[in-house]
């Protein structure tokens, strides 16, 4: 079967109500073991649906905009724009994904904090307007090439964590603000309203608090100047956890009534990325490589012993690493965290372990330590919470092979996004379904093409 649109290079399996992911999983691997043993993603797209009815309960008439270089992958997209959400794009290649689709430019904002002149000259022939702004080299720099932009004034937020001290962070200060308003107002250039971002590190709610405040400062100052602000962006950082989203929608929600009611015509958006798609994958990896070494040769000088002097260590081998799904542990704290996808006793001794990617590179490290049983070469592992990082994007690494994907939803979930599409009267004029999907029961074998 062919996706929504006609060259959609994909399709969706559809699963009766008796099959799991977990048959899924085994009957991909079933077929990866007498073939060529490739990492693969399994996608649930289902649970997209499931978490955009989530946000709807909880968040609205707050809007989503998802953030695409989350997860690019055409499923992704294709079931979101179905959906209705919006798209936030940091480049012209994102920004020329979500056009493909059919995404109206009003459902585009274009959020990279540094812009390539090029990327705003793209936006404005495309008639992508909404765009965010933190300094006045940048808003110059827009003034020059989109004389038609309308934009958000990206704020720095409180509440950076130790993590996050080592990170760039981008933002402009509320004092700064005036001065972007009075460049703004000399070249032209029209303000419609506020960003902020909260990491989804952050576990002070107070910071939203803050944030909506000092919002409501720069709206206020922009009454001075003239400027008509109709947007305010609270970004991202949602975790995916319900009780996270409720425990922010019950801090924000009195406040905005008071700051931003709905008769001021303030419309909020955010930017939930990984809320949606994380959970959404899982990934399958195969040992390709082992070795084993004695644990007293594996410590430090000085170390005291602590275990069987005879106990072995396993190094394994994957077939994916850092420099492919894996690539946030670059950059941040993946608590990656594997399955061992064969059968088991539950007496069989477990062993201290590490996992590397095949590039052989001191960096890439995916696991440091856990407890395994021994494995051997050809088993598979399997890692859940993998949709959201570098689905999408192409590795560094030269000879690495990207992971097929399999898209699956069940039967009932496929009728949900369709009555969602009804519901949100936005896109179903701009796709066609196409319900000739695969149907699998739990005996079947899954054999839809990535």
């Amino acid at each position: 079967m062919k996706g929504f649109l006609e060259d959609a290079n994909y399709s969706i399996g559809l699963l009766d109500e008796g099959a799991t992911l977990a048959d899924v999983i085994d009957n991909c691997i079933y077929e990866h073991t007498h073939t060529e043993k490739r990492a693969f993603y399994v996608g649930d797209l289902g649970k997209l649906v499931k978490k955009n009815i989530q946000w709807q309960n909880v968040m609205a008439p707050i809007k989503p905009f998802y953030p695409v270089r989350c997860n690019s992958t055409p499923g992704v997209l294709e079931i979101l724009g179905t959906l209705g959400v919006g798209f936030a794009c940091s480049s012209k290649s994102e920004m020329a994904l979500v056009q493909d689709l059919g995404i109206s430019p009003e459902n585009i904002i274009y959020t990279s904090p540094c812009k390539q002149a090029s990327q705003i000259k793209y936006a404005a022939k495309a008639g992508i307007n909404i765009m965010t702004c933190d300094s006045d080299v940048e808003l110059k720099k827009i003034a020059r090439n989109h004389p038609n932009a309308k934009l958000l004034l990206h704020i720095a937020t409180e509440g950076i964590t130790a993590d996050e001290e080592v990170n760039m962070k981008f933002g402009t200060t509320l004092k700064n603000c005036r001065h972007l308003m009075e460049c703004a107002k000399e070249l032209g250039v029209q303000i419609v309203g506020v960003k902020f971002h909260v990491s989804g590190s952050c576990k002070e709610l107070q910071t939203y608090i803050h944030a909506i405040s000092d919002a409501r400062c720069v709206f206020d100052m922009a009454e001075e100047f003239g400027f008509k602000m109709n947007m305010l962006d609270i970004g991202g950082g949602f975790t995916g956890s319900e009780l996270q989203l409720e425990e922010v929608n019950h801090s924000i929600r009195p406040l905005l009534e008071v700051y931003f009611p709905k008769e001021s015509g303030v419309h909020v958006i955010a930017e939930p990325g990984c809320y949606y798609v994380s959970s959404a994958f899982t990934l399958a990896v195969n040992i390709i490589a082992k070795k084993s070494a004695e644990y007293e040769k594996l410590l430090p000088s000085g170390v005291e012993q602590t275990r069987n002097d005879d106990e072995p260590v396993f190094t394994y081998y994957i077939n994916d690493g850092v420099y492919g799904s894996f690539a946030s542990k670059l950059s941040e704290k993946l608590n990656a965290i594997p399955e061992v996808h064969k059968k088991y006793k539950e007496d069989e001794p477990l062993f201290a372990s590490s996992l590397w990617g095949p590039s052989c590179d001191e960096l890439d490290q995916v696991v440091e330590s856990c407890l395994l049983p021994e494995l051997s070469v050809g088993d598979w592992l399997i890692f859940d919470n993998m949709g959201s990082g570098t689905l999408g994007e192409q590795s560094a690494f030269n000879d690495y092979q990207r992971p097929l994907i399999y898209y699956m939803m069940s039967f009932s979930d496929w009728d949900e996004m369709q009555d969602a599409a009804i519901a949100s009267d936005t896109l179903m004029k701009n796709f066609f379904f196409v319900p000739s999907c695969v149907q699998l029961g739990p005996e079947d074998r899954f054999s839809t093409a990535a």
